[in-house]
C-alpha cells in the first residue's frame, strides 16, 4: 500500500495549531512546529544544490526535473507561483511525516481532527514516526481500526515557501512531477473541513498534470506506461469499492458485534482473494502488490477512498469544460465555496451521473491497440 502512503500530504501542518492551542495538546503544537521549522531552516535554493559539486549526478537529476515540473505547473496547468518548490531541503530520513488515521471498528467513516487554518481533515501528521505510532497506539486500545503511513510531502497552502524534499527525489521522473503538481493544487484551491473534496480534486490534478506532461514532451511510450497504470488502479480501485459497498451493508445490520467482526473478515479475505484473480491476469508490472501488505482494515479503506472517491468528478467535470483548464478551475472553486452539506449534495450528484466504465480515453491513441489492457 506504499502508493497510498506516498500519497497521504499532510495540509498545512505547522498551521495546525499556531491559534489556537486549545485545538491540540502543547506536545502535538511542539512538534509540528518544532518539526516544520527544523525544515524550513534547511532549505537551499534549487540552482545552489544542483550547482553544488558534492551533489551526485542523481540528485542533480531529480532536482532539475522538478524544477522543469514546477515551471511546467506555473506556465501550462495554471497553478500558483509563489516562491514554492524554489528551494531545496534534506530531512535525512525516508518520510517527512508520518500519518495516522483512523476509523470505528464497524464504520468506514474515518475520524477527523479540527484545527484553526486547515480546518477538520481526517489524518494526524507526526514528525515522529514513534509519536505517530503511540498515538496510533491509544486509538487502537479504544477499538477503532488504525492505519500509520509515511508522507513524502506536504503543502502549507502557499503561507510558506514550501521546499522540495529528498523524500520526494526516489521517485521516477513522473511520479516527481505528480507530486509537484499535486501539492500546488492544494495551494489553488481548499475546501474548508473537506478532505476527500480536497484531495480527490489534488488527485485529479496529478494525473491531468502527468498525462499533459508527457504528451508535451512527445513521450508515446511513457504515456502509453502511464495509460496501463492508471487502468489497472481502476480495475483495483472497483475491488475496493465493491468491498467498501459491502462492508457498510454489513455495519449496518442489526446482529452481535462478534458476528459483524467475523463477516468484516471474510470480506477482507474475499478482496484479497479478488485481487489474486485480477493480478493474474497482468502478465507484467505494474500491478499494485503493495496495495495488499499488511493486514486491510476500515482506516486503510478510508484513506484511499479519501484521495480517489472524486477524482470521477473532476475528471467530469474537465471534460465537460471540453479541457478548459481555466474554466475547470473556476468550476471547482465554486464548489469550494458551497456550505459543506450543499457540496457534498453537488458532489454526490455528480459522482452518480458518471459513467461506470474505468476506461480512460485520453490515452486511447497513445498505445499500440490492446497494450493498454
Amino acid at each position: 500500500m506504499n502508493e497510498i502512503l506516498n500519497s497521504m500530504r499532510l495540509t498545512a501542518l505547522v498551521l495546525l495549531c499556531s491559534t489556537q492551542l486549545a485545538a491540540c495538546s502543547f506536545g502535538y503544537y511542539w512538534q509540528a512546529t518544532s518539526g516544520h521549522w527544523s525544515i524550513m531552516r534547511q532549505r537551499r535554493p534549487v540552482a545552489e544544490v544542483i550547482a553544488d559539486p558534492e551533489t551526485t549526478q542523481t540528485e542533480r537529476a531529480k532536482l532539475e526535473t522538478a524544477s522543469a515540473a514546477v515551471e511546467f505547473a506555473h506556465q501550462v496547468l495554471r497553478l500558483p507561483d509563489n516562491g514554492s518548490y524554489q528551494l531545496y531541503a534534506d530531512t535525512g530520513r525516508r518520510y517527512v511525516v508520518w500519518n495516522v488515521v483512523a476509523a470505528p471498528e464497524f464504520s468506514l467513516q474515518p475520524l477527523s481532527w479540527c484545527f484553526p487554518v486547515a480546518g477538520c481533515v481526517s489524518y494526524r501528521g507526526y514528525f515522529s514516526e514513534d509519536r505517530a505510532q503511540d498515538f496510533a497506539a491509544g486509538l487502537a486500545a479504544n477499538g477503532d481500526d488504525i492505519h500509520v503511513g509515511g508522507v513524502v510531502a506536504y503543502s502549507t497552502l502557499g503561507r510558506f515557501a514550501d521546499p522540495l524534499l529528498n523524500t520526494m527525489m526516489v521517485f521516477s521522473d513522473d511520479q516527481l512531477a505528480g507530486l509537484v503538481f499535486h501539492e500546488l493544487a492544494h495551494q489553488l484551491v481548499y475546501a474548508r473541513d473537506d478532505s476527500k473534496f480536497n484531495e480527490g480534486f489534488a488527485s485529479f490534478v496529478e494525473e491531468e498534470g502527468i498525462y499533459r506532461w508527457l504528451l508535451s514532451r512527445g513521450d508515446q511510450a511513457g504515456l502509453c506506461s502511464y495509460g496501463l497504470l492508471m487502468q489497472r488502479r481502476r480495475q483495483t480501485l472497483e475491488l475496493f469499492i465493491r468491498t467498501r459497498e459491502q462492508l457498510v451493508a454489513l455495519y449496518e445490520q442489526d446482529i452481535a458485534d462478534e458476528l459483524k467482526r467475523t463477516a468484516k473478515q471474510a470480506l477482507f479475505d474475499a478482496l484479497n482473494l479478488a485481487y489474486d484473480e485480477l493480478r493474474r491476469s497482468w502478465v507484467d508490472p505494474p500491478n499494485f502488490d503493495h496495495w495488499f501488505d499488511g493486514s486491510l482494515n476500515n482506516a486503510r479503506l478510508a484513506a484511499l477512498a479519501t484521495y480517489d472517491d472524486y477524482v470521477p468528478v473532476f475528471s467530469g467535470l474537465l471534460r465537460s469544460e471540453a479541457g478548459d483548464l481555466d474554466a475547470f478551475y473556476l468550476r471547482v472553486e465554486t464548489l469550494a465555496s458551497l456550505p459543506g452539506d450543499q457540496r457534498d449534495s453537488e458532489m454526490q450528484a455528480l459522482l452518480q451521473s458518471q459513467a461506470g466504465s474505468i476506461a480512460d480515453p485520453r490515452f486511447d491513441d497513445a498505445c499500440p491497440e490492446g497494450s493498454a489492457n
